[in-house]
């Protein structure tokens, strides 16, 4: 069945006799209220993002913003693309003179100025499809694609979301204090110890893995330098933490926020893989090992979690504690070891991939990570404000729920209970869920 056909039908079932028109996204957008849509291609005059929905009146500067895009750029070391591109961001809209947004549109927009298009088109991957890359289901869905850089499908760009990220990340230190970080926990099968609670951005930044666990870091490094050298390449998982969330955030039951997360990673290029809190390997313990018990703060009376094997969210919704992601890249597509493939006239050929390429795409993936997070974060913040809190809670303070996550305080502390039995059997419930 063709579109218009859907559309014919759609307007008879409705009893709509006028013209009907069907509209079909995209895909270069995300969000509901607070909403990026990038554009541009890795070999085209530039690429950029429009952000619309950030809140008037936030002091952001265009330096605030080239700190995130400097730590995403390629060029930075011997295990990223040696593309040698400023990336420095010019902002067109929706900020005044004088660093403050005004409620309207933000655009920015970073100008290419290192490209190399004959790497891609004077050789064999001007027709031959490049194996795991886009280039072929680009070909499938579109009848044409960029061959030059990749163009959508390359995580140039990224460039947008790193941006705008930086908008949002400046949104929620003021909201709450809270804070997203991201790093490299594995290459291949080397792990790291790293602990969530405590590692700051300089830890990740201290070496060219971005791994804050130093003795690791240096075996990861390692490992990708072996591999690098061979011509391949290598994947891994990104774990990133966001602090100093507020309990409320998500709206079930398809609007969950690690659903939305998970979308927002998963729209990464090269990501292949997500985990919410313990993900996967929850799955090996039983409920007891596994549920986060509560228990009442000393000092703020809120409610807290012993544990935060669901990584901070729970039916969907956020906790209060940390909320932890991991997600999973795979080895950069592009290798120069020869492979086998097709050209997209159907000839059997084998290549081997030109140009300049990430071997390990974990490291620059790290403020892309972060950048995705904080926007979902700031865009579930907004809608909560607008559904929950339109109007306050007058209710008593004893007929509320107890405050809940590690920056809730209840007024006047911990409740005082008095025990009046000894009795300390536990609580008796009859569940009956589907």
């Amino acid at each position: 069945m063709n579109f218009k056909a859907a559309a014919f039908l759609l307007a008879s079932a409705a009893g709509v006799t006028e013209a009907f028109t069907l509209t079909m996204g995209t895909g270069n957008s995300f969000g509901r209220v607070f909403r990026i849509s990038t554009w541009g291609e890795s070999h085209g005059g530039g690429v950029g993002v429009t952000l619309d929905g950030c809140p008037p009146r936030v002091q952001i500067t265009r330096d605030e913003i080239q700190v995130d895009l400097d730590r995403r750029r390629p060029g930075q070391s011997r295990i990223t693309t040696p593309r040698n591109e400023a990336d420095a961001v010019e902002i067109l809209s929706g900020v005044t003179p004088d660093d403050i947004t005004t409620g309207t549109p933000i655009a920015m927009l970073v100008r290419n100025k290192d490209q190399r298009s004959g790497d891609y088109l004077d050789n064999d991957m001007n027709v031959a499809y490049r194996p795991s890359h886009a280039d072929a289901t680009y070909d499938a869905k579109y009848g044409v694609r960029a061959i030059a850089g990749g163009g959508r499908s390359s995580a140039r760009e990224t460039i947008g979301r790193v941006a705008a990220g930086a908008v949002a990340r400046k949104i929620l230190r003021q909201f709450n204090g809270i804070e997203v970080l991201a790093y490299v926990s594995k290459v291949q099968d080397i792990g790291c110890d790293v602990d969530d609670d405590t590692f700051t951005m300089e830890d990740v930044d201290s070496n060219i893995v971005r791994c804050p666990d130093g003795e690791a870091a240096e075996k990861m490094l390692e490992r990708i330098d072996e591999i690098r050298k061979a011509g391949n390449s290598i994947g891994g998982v990104v774990t990133c933490v966001a602090r100093n969330v507020p309990a409320g955030l998500g709206s079930p039951v398809f609007d969950k926020l690690e659903a939305d997360l998970a979308k927002a990673c998963m729209s990464i290029p090269a990501a292949k893989g997500f985990e919410s809190g313990d993900g996967f390997e929850g799955t090996l313990l039983s409920g007891k090992d596994h549920n986060d018990e509560f228990y009442i703060d000393p000092v703020t009376g809120a409610t807290r979690t012993k544990t935060n094997r669901s990584g901070g969210i729970q039916g969907g919704i956020s906790n209060g504690e940390n909320v932890v992601v991991h997600v999973a890249f795979k080895p950069t597509s592009t290798i120069g070891q020869k492979q086998s493939t097709v050209t997209r006239d159907g000839k059997e050929v084998e290549l081997r991939g030109k140009g300049r390429h990430d071997p390990c795409v974990l490291p620059r993936a790290v403020p892309m990570v972060e950048a995705m997070v904080a926007l979902t974060i700031v865009d579930a913040l907004m809608l909560q404000q607008a559904q929950c809190e339109l109007f306050p809670n007058e209710a008593a303070a004893d007929a509320k729920p107890n405050p809940m996550g590690t920056t809730a305080e209840r007024e006047g502390g911990p409740r005082e209970f008095v025990k009046v039995s000894g009795d300390d059997k536990p609580i008796s419930q009859q569940i009956d869920e589907e």
